[in-house]
């Protein structure tokens, strides 16, 4: 998490059946906050938020009251309220419970959702539940942002499908060849820079999900993949130049020197310090 975007992080006495908490604002359109927390014996009165709450919980149930009608967390089960409908909270089960919750603007979801929402806010979809577990581990990480509005995008979509089905979007042809290489073209021009899918879908005229689905199809690979991998590959040019770990990382648009590590031991295989000390060792002309 980025210092500058933590909310808050911190533990709560005991007395009040809260074990932790954590919360934060990351940089991705669309998320209000990230809130994670594992709650004992804690009670949410009835309240009411401003944005939409997407919730899952990992460990234990919850219940909650919606619109004078209760209702509750079953394993698998991914739960979306409303906002400004009142609902409440309370643990299901005796050993408290551990949820993961973000809350969203109207991006995604729109007013005229609510009301399928009040009426099924828990949708039980492995699938979905996969999607926004994996959206929390990229939200994670202040440098996987592109990753996270493209999760955001496709999470959107199916929670949209659920409240109104038959009434998805279809994304634009985006030309004679499809947007596929004119998504590829903008990646390459704004490699370290960056762009955020929005802006992606707003140059290409095309909807998010329709460019990201394109994009994989004609090149098997998802487009935030394929972002980090030419970044990783232009850092491992940097290393051989002699140039330091934490530089080549914001060179070539890594957050900085961690972000660039994780991605670079999964892809490479060893950490950049001793990629580049190996190869040093070796001289230009080894087996690199």
């Amino acid at each position: 998490m980025d210092p500058d975007a933590v909310l808050y992080v911190l533990g709560v006495a005991a007395r009040q059946g809260i074990q932790d908490v954590a919360a934060w604002r990351p940089a991705v359109a669309g998320v209000v906050e990230v809130f994670h927390a594992r709650f004992t014996e804690h009670a949410y009165p009835m309240h009411v938020h401003d944005a939409w709450t997407l919730l899952i919980v990992d460990d234990g149930a919850v219940r909650y009251d919606l619109d004078r009608h209760e209702r509750g967390t079953p394993d698998g089960t991914v739960s979306l309220l409303p906002p400004g409908v009142p609902h409440n909270g309370s643990p299901a089960t005796t050993g408290g419970f551990r949820k993961r919750v973000l809350y969203l603007d109207m991006t995604h979801l729109d007013a005229a959702l609510v009301g399928p929402a009040v009426d099924t806010p828990d949708l039980a979809d492995p699938l979905l539940r996969t999607r926004v577990g994996r959206l929390h581990t990229a939200l994670a990480d202040p440098g996987d942002a592109f990753e996270a509005e493209s999760r955001l995008a496709f999470i959107g979509e199916r929670l949209r499908a659920h409240l109104r089905p038959g009434d998805l979007p279809a994304g634009p042809p985006g030309g004679p060849r499809g947007v596929a290489p004119d998504l590829r073209e903008l990646l390459d021009e704004r490699l370290c820079e960056g762009v955020t899918l929005a802006e992606a879908a707003r140059l290409l005229h095309a909807h998010p999900t329709h460019l990201v689905r394109a994009f994989s199809a004609a090149y098997a690979i998802a487009p935030h993949q394929y972002v980090t991998s030419r970044r990783v590959d232009r850092a491992r040019r940097l290393l051989l130049d002699g140039m330091p770990p934490g530089e080549a990382a914001a060179a070539v648009g890594f957050h900085d020197q961690s972000h660039l590590t994780r991605h670079f031991r999964r892809i490479a295989g060893t950490t950049p310090g001793r990629y580049a000390r190996h190869a040093r060792s070796y001289g230009l002309q080894g087996p690199f």
